[in-house]
C-alpha cells in the first residue's frame, strides 16, 4: 500500500519541479482514489475476487501498481503523471479487497481482530511514504523508488507464500446481478452506510493532514508528524479488532466513530498549540479514525451471500472510495472559503455521525445476530 500516498508525500517537490497547478496537484492524490473506485466497481461487476485465485490476482496487481508508480521517475507531463496515478489506484483495487477476503478464509473466530491487523498493515503501508520523505530529505525520487520497491516485495510474498485458508468461501460463477442483491440486502446496506460515513472522514484526513500540519505548529516536522498520526492507526486497528470480537461490531464502530468525529472537531481548538495538545489530539484521531475500518468489512463477510463475499467487499470499497474523491476535493476548497486550515476538518464531522447512527440501527435488527458469533 506504500504506492497509495507516494505522490501525495512529495507534492510540494513536484509542484516546484513540474510547475503543477492546484488542480493537478490535488489530482496526484485524487487520481489514485478514482482509479481504485473504477477498479473496485469493475471487479465487482465481473465478480473478479470470487472467480480468480486470490494469490495470483494480488501478486499481479501489486506488480502493476509498482510499475505505474515508477513511471513518475520519468517525469512525464502532468496529464501522464495523473494517468499513472489512476492506474496505480486500479491496481490497488486488485490487492485490498481480495486481501480482506483471503484473510477471512483463515478465521471464523477472531475474524474482527484478524481483519483489524490487516487494515493496520494497510495503514502502516499508507503512512510509509511520509516516513521515506522524512528519512530521505526532500529528494522526491527516493520516496517513489522506495514505495515501488515495497510494492514489488509484496507481489513476491503474495505469489510465493500466500494461500487461502481452511475456511474458503463457496466458489462462484460470474453473475453481475449480484450487485443488485447487495443493494437489496438492508442489513448489509446499513453496514455499508456505516462504512461510507467512515470513509467520508478517513482519506480526507490522511490526504490533507500534511498540509494542515505544515500550516500549523508542526512546520518543518510535518512529514514525520504525518507519518506518526497515520501510523497511530495500527494499534487503533488492533484495538478495534479486539473490541469488535468481544463486545460486537456495531458498538465498536459506533464508539470509534464518535471518538474520531470528536477529534475532527477538537483539533481546531488546539491548532495554535500548545504543541503537545495538538499532537495528542492528532494521535488519538489517527488511532480512532481507522480503528473501525476493518469491522465494516468483517460485517460484510458475515452478512453477505457467502458465494459472493468478494463482490460485496469490492462494491463496498468502490462506493466508499468514490466518496473519498468528493471529500478530498472539498476539504481544501472549504479551507480557502473559511480563510485557512484551522477549521477545515469540520467538514468531515457529519461522516462519523451518519456512520455511527447506521451501525446502531443495524444493531437493532435481528440479522445483526450473525455478526461476531452473536456479539452485535
Amino acid at each position: 500500500m506504500a504506492t497509495w500516498f507516494s505522490a501525495t508525500a512529495v507534492v510540494p517537490a513536484l509542484v516546484a519541479r513540474w510547475g503543477l497547478g492546484p488542480s493537478a496537484a490535488a489530482w496526484m492524490t485524487i487520481g489514485v482514489q478514482a482509479g481504485f473506485v473504477a477498479g473496485a466497481l469493475g471487479s465487482s461487476l465481473v465478480n473478479l475476487a470470487d472467480v480468480v485465485r486470490l494469490d495470483r490476482l494480488m501478486a499481479g496487481a501489486a506488480a502493476i501498481g509498482a510499475a505505474a508508480n515508477l513511471a513518475l521517475l520519468a517525469e512525464p507531463s502532468p496529464g501522464a503523471a495523473i494517468a499513472a496515478r489512476i492506474v496505480t489506484g486500479v491496481a490497488l483495487a486488485g490487492v485490498y479487497p481480495p486481501a480482506m477476503k483471503l484473510m477471512a478464509t483463515w478465521f471464523r473466530r477472531g475474524r474482527g481482530l484478524a481483519l483489524g491487523i490487516l487494515i493496520g498493515a494497510l495503514t502502516l503501508g499508507s503512512a510509509l511514504p511520509h516516513l521515506f520523505r522524512a528519512l530521505g530529505g526532500l529528494d522526491w525520487r527516493w520516496v517513489i523508488a522506495a514505495s515501488s520497491a515495497a510494492s514489488l516485495s509484496a507481489a513476491a510474498v503474495f505469489l510465493l507464500a500466500i494461500r487461502e485458508g481452511p475456511y474458503p468461501f463457496s466458489r462462484a460463477t460470474m453473475d453481475p446481478g449480484q450487485i443488485g442483491a447487495v443493494f437489496r440486502n438492508r442489513p448489509l446496506m446499513l453496514a455499508n452506510l456505516g462504512y461510507f460515513g467512515h470513509m467520508w472522514e478517513l482519506y480526507a484526513m490522511w490526504g490533507w493532514f500534511l498540509a494542515f500540519a505544515t500550516a500549523g505548529p508542526a512546520g518543518g516536522r510535518a512529514s514525520l508528524m504525518t507519518f506518526a498520526v497515520v501510523a497511530a492507526g495500527v494499534p487503533g486497528c488492533v484495538l478495534g479488532g479486539l473490541l469488535s470480537d468481544r463486545i460486537g461490531r456495531t458498538l465498536t464502530t459506533a464508539w470509534l466513530m464518535a471518538a474520531s468525529g470528536a477529534c475532527a472537531l477538537a483539533i481546531g481548538f488546539v491548532y495554535d498549540g500548545p504543541g503537545w495538545a495538538f499532537l495528542l489530539v492528532a494521535l488519538v484521531w489517527g488511532a480512532t479514525i481507522v480503528g473501525d475500518s476493518a469491522q465494516f468489512s468483517a460485517s460484510v463477510t458475515e452478512l453477505a451471500d457467502q458465494r459472493y463475499v468478494g463482490t460485496a467487499l469490492a462494491l463496498q470499497l468502490g462506493v466508499g472510495f468514490g466518496l473519498t474523491i468528493l471529500a478530498l476535493w472539498a476539504v481544501p476548497l472549504f479551507a480557502d472559503w473559511i480563510g485557512g486550515w484551522r477549521w477545515a476538518f469540520l467538514l468531515l464531522v457529519p461522516g462519523p455521525v451518519v456512520g455511527a447512527a447506521a451501525m446502531l440501527a443495524l444493531r437493532r435488527r435481528p440479522e445483526a445476530a450473525a455478526l461476531a458469533g452473536g456479539r452485535r
